[in-house]
Formats: structure tokens, sequence, C-alpha cells
């Protein structure tokens, strides 16, 4: 059976930064296979273009370039924020300010942004809001495990359920 849209892939992976030389930053290997549903918006569409029509048992390698990832590095999203911000109860999160700490925040909106303490000055946090990856090459290898038909119920959730998936 071939991956396509709204089927069940399980596949292992080694994920490494721009070539297969590359510094390792992922893999699945000793592990569960990642696993989910394609096509849905689960994964970077780049990922599952490369991914689309292999089977069971077939091996893959590809690149993708950070724009075709997670974007471009962009230091516009590099931005100071006042330490009140930080401030729970009267008094400052010292503790959740430790350089390179994830901090769930929102924007002048409302939506939710993760941003990584970049730097701690006296009275402001140089956040970063890029992904982590943003402005790097990923480099993937690996082998398709299992490709199977959805379940209704899965396709009404959107998401996998049993092994591998979302346990409700």
């Amino acid at each position: 059976m071939q991956i396509e849209k709204n089927r069940v892939v399980s596949l292992h992976y080694k994920l490494q930064k721009a070539d297969a030389e590359g510094d390792l930053i992922e893999e699945s290997y000793g592990g569960n296979p990642l696993t989910f549903l394609f096509g849905v918006g689960q994964m970077l569409p780049a990922f599952e273009e490369n991914l689309q029509g292999k089977e069971a048992g077939e091996k893959f390698a590809f690149g993708l370039k950070s724009e075709d990832a997670y974007g471009d590095y962009n230091e516009q999203a590099v931005v100071p924020v006042d330490k009140q911000s930080f401030v729970i109860d009267g008094k400052l999160a010292e503790d959740m300010l430790k350089i390179g700490n994830s901090i769930p925040m929102r924007d002048q909106e409302g939506n939710q942004l993760i941003g990584r303490v970049a730097e701690v000055q006296d009275q402001v946090v140089i956040m970063d809001f890029n992904h982590p990856m943003a402005g790097v090459d990923l480099y993937f290898t690996g082998n398709v495990e299992q490709v199977r038909e959805a379940t209704d119920s899965e396709l009404e959730h959107g998401h996998v359920h049993g092994k591998g998936g979302v346990e409700h």
C-alpha cells in the first residue's frame, strides 16, 4: 500500500543538519517509529512530498532547505520583553529566565507563541520567537515501516489512534 492522503504512516528516521554528514538532530531508531496521519497538516509539507507514493519496506533519503522546513532565521523575531511580563503573583519568576528555556507567551492579539530566553538584562529579557530549527537545512534518512488505511474515527479526529497515536 502506497503512502497517500488519509493513510497512517509509521517510519523510522534519522534527522541531520544539512546533509548525510551533518550533526545528528534526532532519530527514532531504538525507540518507537514516528506514526502520523499523512496529508492532514501534521508534518512539514515538503517532508510529506518526499514520502508520497512510498510503500512499507522502502528506504528514503532527502534534504529540505530551511525555507521548505521551518523557515529562514528572522532577526526581527528576536525581541526585548519587559521583565515585568515575567512577574507572577508579584514576584519575578527568575527560575523561568534561564538561557535556552522555552516559555509559552501571547502576543498583543492574543496568539500563543513559544519564545526561547536568549539573554537576560537588567530591565528586559531578550526572547527569540524563531522556531529552534529556523535557518537550518535538514536531511532525513530512514525506512517506511507500515502504511495502512486510517479508520473513520482517525479521519474524524485528524490524528492516529492506538499504538504510536493518541489514546482516548
